[in-house]
């Protein structure tokens, strides 16, 4: 403990004069305004960036009405992937592992035990070439791995072989079972990889591998692809944001008056919380938005007003867009993003049942719908594990993890 009680007490005090100078009641009403009066159609550089598919409402359901409902969909199927984080070894390489799983309700375990795994290495060596087209099975034919070899670049490596890792286990375990699928399925976070997506903006030598280079465009064509294949099946598609950090609708609102909230998710709170008289949240009810059409951000390169970077897109280009709603479920004061392509969401009928499969999955489960909690489950590779791949990994290289000082002060787990 650095903390003294005095010590504690001033940094308290501190942040108690902050906030006399914020008014929460103050951005509430602007954050109505925005909602009431911004969204139909949001505009930036004089196009239509955010519009509602139908109109512009909030909504609100009984928790525990909608709790007890029949799903909309007989069955779903959630999907996640995984990995042990970026790291770097003695010998020059940065490796990531990533392993993709997919959840069934009601279970299906021989589909819960099948894996899709991707081990993904950089290296500045011109003389290392890793890269494996073909896939190798494990575990008797349930579950299959890849190596991938980054492309070289001079900085950002750990984020490439993340990304990459990532997104090509998450998209090629879908591919894999997609027959399996009858009703629904739902991506533990977007529908798209908004990881590489995001590259454009962040770095322009992270923006040229998007255009110059395979492997990044491939993973994002087999995403294009996977939409066009269950709109062929007319087996709806979602995306289940948990976290979302956006910022694509609180800068064009910037760009018209202030906007005081942090991100779009924290504006998207203001808008759908709940108060007494006293100001405290009412926990009776889920509340929720629209569905909306979204083409700022990552979401403009597979909106209309995007080329897809170039790649083929076989249907009309409105059937890829980005559309959601949002969630706010009083009982954690949490947001949720629910994402799909267009063209399931143009549907009325399918639209509204994809909300109430939502709504039901999240009063019942007090959180993400089931399908994805055990996809998450399935996927996620814990503390322990990653230590103990990380020592596995060290001794095939007969190289070391590049240790830093942090690992001394943290007392890391390796």
């Amino acid at each position: 403990m650095t903390l003294d009680p005095v010590h504690f007490d001033g940094i308290a005090r501190l942040a108690g004069r902050i906030n006399q100078h914020v008014d929460a009641t103050e951005h509430d009403a602007f954050a109505e305004t925005v909602f009431s009066e911004f969204l139909d159609p949001l505009r930036h550089d004089g196009r239509p960036i955010v519009e509602p598919i139908d109109e512009v409402r909030r909504r609100r359901i009984d928790i525990e009405d909608v709790a007890l409902q029949d799903p909309p969909f007989p069955t779903q199927h959630g999907l996640d992937s995984g990995t042990i984080n970026p790291t770097t070894f003695t010998n020059g390489l940065v490796l990531d592992v990533a392993q993709a799983a997919m959840a069934a309700v009601p279970s299906d375990l021989e589909l819960h035990r099948s894996r899709t795994v991707v081990t993904t290495a950089h290296s500045n060596d011109p003389t290392v070439d890793c890269d494996e087209d073909e896939w190798t099975g494990f575990d008797g034919g349930y579950s299959r791995g890849r190596v991938l070899q980054a492309p070289r670049v001079n900085r950002y490596e750990e984020a490439v072989v993340h990304a990459l890792s990532l997104y090509l286990a998450e998209v090629s375990h879908a591919a894999l079972q997609a027959e399996v699928v009858e009703d629904l399925l739902i991506l533990d976070g977007p529908i798209y990889p908004k990881g590489l997506l995001a590259w454009a903006d962040r770095h322009p030598e992270l923006a040229d591998l998007l255009v110059e280079e395979e492997r990044p465009r491939d993973v994002i064509a087999r995403y294009i692809e996977l939409v066009e294949r269950f709109a062929d099946r007319d087996v709806p598609l979602l995306g289940f944001v948990k976290n979302g950090g956006s910022k694509a609708i609180t800068r064009a609102v910037r760009s018209k008056a202030r906007a005081p909230w942090a991100n779009d998710a924290a504006f998207f709170k203001r808008v759908l919380r709940r108060t007494d008289d006293d100001g405290e949240t009412l926990t009776d009810q889920l509340t929720f938005t629209n569905w909306f059409v979204s083409r700022c951000g990552v979401d403009e390169p597979l909106s209309t007003h995007g080329d897809a970077l170039g790649l083929e897109r076989s249907r009309a280009l409105g059937a890829y867009e980005v559309t959601f709603f949002c969630v706010y479920d009083p009982r954690m004061e949490l947001l949720f993003r629910v994402e799909s392509p267009a063209v399931f969401t143009r549907d009325p009928e399918t639209r509204e049942a994809l909300t109430m499969q939502v709504l039901r999955d999240i009063a019942h489960e007090r959180g993400p719908p089931l399908a994805v909690a055990k996809a998450d489950e399935l996927a996620r590779i814990n503390r322990e594990e990653k230590a103990a791949l990380t020592r596995a990994i060290e001794q095939r290289f007969d190289a070391d993890r590049d240790r830093t000082y942090d690992d001394e002060r943290w007392g890391l787990v390796v």
